[in-house]
């Protein structure tokens, strides 16, 4: 669909809820999808206004009804215009996403923060963990590095290493290191699963804590993936045939990397029904999410070393 900007039209809205408004049956009518951390064109309509004037995205109602200028209008249309024209997820638009309470950078080297794991950084890993024992952290496949700053706010106390293989992914979350003036307990890495803890030819170090949001999209789901997913990068996003090619090398590798008492967490989404299948034996501990969500695992050193 193209947006046509109709400049009469654009001229009798004056205010920003009048543009919030407009924007929602713009994005109605071009059948968007809303799988980016806003759930309906509303929201994403309230956002995309908000933010494109540097506001807040929680800025009062009261304000809603101030009037625009002729180049606010204008910048408005056109972000709007982008949004239906390209089908790029507002947060790429915008270049931010939001975890755990934390406002993050983000372009099209990295994925868009939506993880159901925020919840449990934000409880620090209860009951699985005793948070005042976490010396050390593993984000496993950072992307931006959402994971694992976050996990540096919860566990002021402990060391952070992010872990991609995608060096332009590491580019972004060193950025974002940088926004949270984190320099000084969080490490990058870029490396292929454990490569990095192994270029001596020897373990070197293991983790309280190995979180992962790995790739987990099967070939069929990515053949099936609405416009918005072709903006972020398929590395990503796809993992073999059944969405696990990844996750399955995790299990076999991750105890060697843990300290006694420490827990592997992944998220492998839909996969999820397809990996208890394939290890029906194996005690994944499926995590409820108050704020919604599924398919993330909790396992234990000791699950590991017995499974795999």
């Amino acid at each position: 669909m193209t947006l046509k900007l109709d400049t009469a039209q654009i001229e009798n809205l004056t205010t920003l809820l009048d543009f919030m408004r407009w924007g929602a049956s713009q994005f109605v009518e071009a059948d968007l999808s809303y799988s980016h951390g806003l759930s309906s064109p509303l929201d994403e309509s309230v956002y995309l206004v908000l933010r494109t004037l540097r506001l807040p995205a929680d800025t009062p109602e009261i304000y809603w009804q101030s009037k625009l200028t002729i180049s606010e209008k204008e910048y408005i249309a056109t972000i709007f215009k982008k949004r239906i024209e390209e089908k790029m997820p507002a947060a790429y638009i915008m270049n931010e996403g939001w975890f755990a309470g934390l406002q993050f950078y983000v372009d099209e080297r990295v994925l868009i923060p939506r993880s159901p794991i925020a919840e449990l950084v934000e409880s620090q890993f209860i009951p699985w963990i005793n948070p005042d024992e976490v010396e050390s952290i593993l984000d496993l496949c950072t992307g931006c590095g959402c994971i694992g700053i976050a996990c540096a706010y919860a566990f002021p106390q402990a060391s952070i290493d992010l872990s991609d293989l995608s060096e332009d992914a590491l580019v972004v979350a060193n950025r974002n290191i940088v926004q949270h003036d984190a320099s000084n307990r969080i490490t990058t890495h870029q490396s292929d699963l454990f490569d990095y803890l192994l270029k001596d030819g020897a373990q070197s170090k293991q983790y309280d804590i190995i979180v992962s949001n790995p790739p987990y999209v099967d070939a069929e789901d990515m053949t099936g993936l609405a416009d918005e997913f072709k903006h972020e990068p398929e590395l990503a996003l796809s993992s073999g045939n059944d969405g696990l090619s990844f996750t399955k090398r995790l299990l076999k590798e991750a105890a060697n990397f843990l300290t006694d008492q420490g827990v592997l967490v992944v998220e492998v989404g839909n996969s999820q029904y397809e990996l208890v299948e394939m290890y029906p034996e194996v005690p994944f501990q499926w995590v409820d999410f108050e704020r919604g969500g599924d398919g993330v695992f909790v396992l234990t050193k000791q699950d590991l070393n017995i499974h795999f």
